[in-house]
This record gives C-alpha cells, structure tokens and sequence, in this order.
C-alpha cells in the first residue's frame, strides 16, 4: 500500500487538491475492477482540521494534522494562491516537515505554482524544476539556485517531481500512476478523466510579455527598442551600440535583467507577434515570417519550434479557426 499524503496549504487552489485525490481514488477503483487489490492510502493533510480556501468560498476538512503523519511514500504540493510571499510566510511550517519525508525516502510532487513552496525547502537547489510559464520571471528570483525549465510539462529528479502550469499537473499524476502501477492502468485513467497522455511540453501556451520588473534602465530601453521594432532585422552590436554600452557589458546585464540573452529576446519577441497574426490573420507563413523580420524559411521555422514546440503551420492550424488546414 503506497501512503499518499495531499497537503492542504492555507492560499492554495482547491482543484490541486481535490483532483489528485479523485484520480488515486479512481484508480483504486480500476484496480479493484480488475480482481486487484486497491494500492493507494490517500489523505489530505494540513496545519489545521478545516483549511478555508478561495477567501473563504471553500473549506476542506483534512483527514490528519501535519503532525500526525510520521511517515509517507508520496507527498503531493498543490498549487498556492494570491500573492506568492504571503502564501509561503502562511505554510512555512510544512517546510521541515517536507524536508524529513524526503530524507526518510518520500518522494515530493509539485503541481504547478506548488514549486514555490518546494522550492522553499532548499531540496531544489542545483536541480530542474517545472512551474506554470506565467510565473517564471519571479521564481527565478526567488529561487536562482533551482534550474528552471519552464517549457516542460514534467521535471524528475531524485524522487523530487514537479510539474508545467494549470492543468499540465494531470499529466504528472498520470506519470505517477504508470511508475506506481503499470502503463495499461495510466492509459485507462487517461481515457476516464479525458487527459492527452505523453504530452511533455507547455511551450505552445506560453504567452511571452516581456521581463521588464527590473531595475537596469538601458536594458529595459533596449527591450522596449526591440518590441517596437518587431519588423527590422536587429542585432546585439546595434544595440549596443544605440544605447552606448559595451557589447560583452550590454549582454551580460541584458542576461541577467532578463534571464534571456539579447539574441534569445530577440526571437522570442519576434516569434510572439508571428504567433499572434498566426492566430488571428488570414496571413500564409510566408507573410507572417516577412512582418517579424526573417527572410529565411529554414531558419524562421526552426525558432518557431523550437520556442513554440510546433511548426507555424501546425500553431496556425490549433489556434486560428478561421484559416484552412493546410
């Protein structure tokens, strides 16, 4: 039997909690479909014995306190809610406890802006992690020891799991549910509850605004340059050189205002405007990729998937209903 303990954190998102709990229950209950015994002990654990939630519109009422639990095999961090410093100050007491399960051979389990508090406990440090895009710019911040990759749906390390934004967590749950049981039992909770099994990337959700909550004003005049001047073909020299600022100094204080070298901006920048004409312009390809800059098929394709995951034609096919399938 595999203990599953669901935290309950104060300023945390219900569905991160709840929905956890309904997928290791149902599985349970495919298992004993199958003539299996039930493999999962599930228990919602807080600080308290009801946890209001969502300003007070939900209460969940845990089945043990914090420390009640002595020893787990799987710990499940849900998503916070609000304001992000208040929310970790709020359930800093799971911080050691979290810590102790994981050295008594737990595995931890984020599920999306859940990072933040497993990044809290310092477990993170030097290791990858998953988070929703939306929320890259202030964990990098907050926890620039951890390698994020906000591009991925699912980060494993040493037993420490997190997982993309939103709903990109059912994803991890099913991995986990393949790696407790088997692979025919992860394909059948991903038909019951309707998730895309094996989807690995959040890339064609991101939507990229820029990272300007810094405090270095000539890089910030050169992001806002380059967003003007989506059109125009513009390199790191130029810059440079427009806002008076030595090209090895402009790129190392553009990487580390922006945790995005000049060129990286750049493209990304490009790419966002082309993923929006892609989406709501009657455009073809080849038009799109003239207004953003680039005159080389090859090489205007190559960047769009590797930032959006998909081919421009694929991204326009997915999003703009008004266009043909090509």
């Amino acid at each position: 039997m595999k203990n599953i303990t669901i935290l309950v954190p104060q300023q945390s998102v219900l569905v991160s909690i709840d929905n956890p709990r309904c997928l290791f229950a149902g599985v349970n209950d495919f298992l004993q479909e199958a003539g299996r015994p039930p493999l999962f002990n599930i228990q919602l654990v807080g600080l308290s014995k009801e946890v209001k939630l969502h300003k007070g519109s939900f209460s969940v009422h845990t089945d043990k306190l914090l420390k009640e639990v002595q020893k787990t095999d799987l710990v499940i961090i849900p998503a916070l809610d609000g304001d992000l410093e208040t929310a970790l100050e709020l359930n800093r007491e799971f911080i050691p406890w979290i810590i102790k399960q994981y050295k008594a051979g737990a595995e931890l389990a984020s599920l999306c802006i859940g990072a933040f508090l497993l990044a809290s406990t310092g477990l993170l440090n030097g290791r990858q992690c998953s988070t929703h895009w939306k929320y890259a710019a202030p964990f990098r911040d907050m926890f620039p020891e951890v390698e994020l990759v906000d591009d991925r749906i699912i980060t494993e390390e040493q037993g420490l799991y997190s997982s993309g934004g939103a709903n990109s967590y059912w994803n991890l749950l099913l991995y986990l549910v393949e790696k407790y049981t088997d692979r025919e039992m992860a394909i059948l909770a991903s038909k019951v509850y309707a998730i895309e099994i094996e989807r690995k990337t959040q890339s064609p959700f991101i939507m990229f605004n820029g990272q300007k909550a810094h405090e270095d004003d000539g890089v910030r005049s050169a992001q806002e340059f380059i967003e003007k001047n989506v059109s125009e073909k513009i390199s790191v020299e130029e810059l440079a050189e427009r806002f008076a600022i030595g090209r090895r100094s402009f790129e190392k204080r553009f990487k580390k205002a922006t945790h995005n070298t000049p060129v990286e901006y750049i493209q990304r920048v490009k790419i966002e405007a082309a993923k929006r004409s892609l989406e709501t312009s009657r455009k073809n390809v080849n038009e799109v990729m003239y207004d953003v800059g680039y005159f080389d098929t090859k090489a205007f394709r190559t960047v769009f998937k590797k930032i959006t995951g998909l081919s421009p034609v694929d991204y326009r096919n997915k999003y703009n209903k008004g266009v043909a399938v090509c």
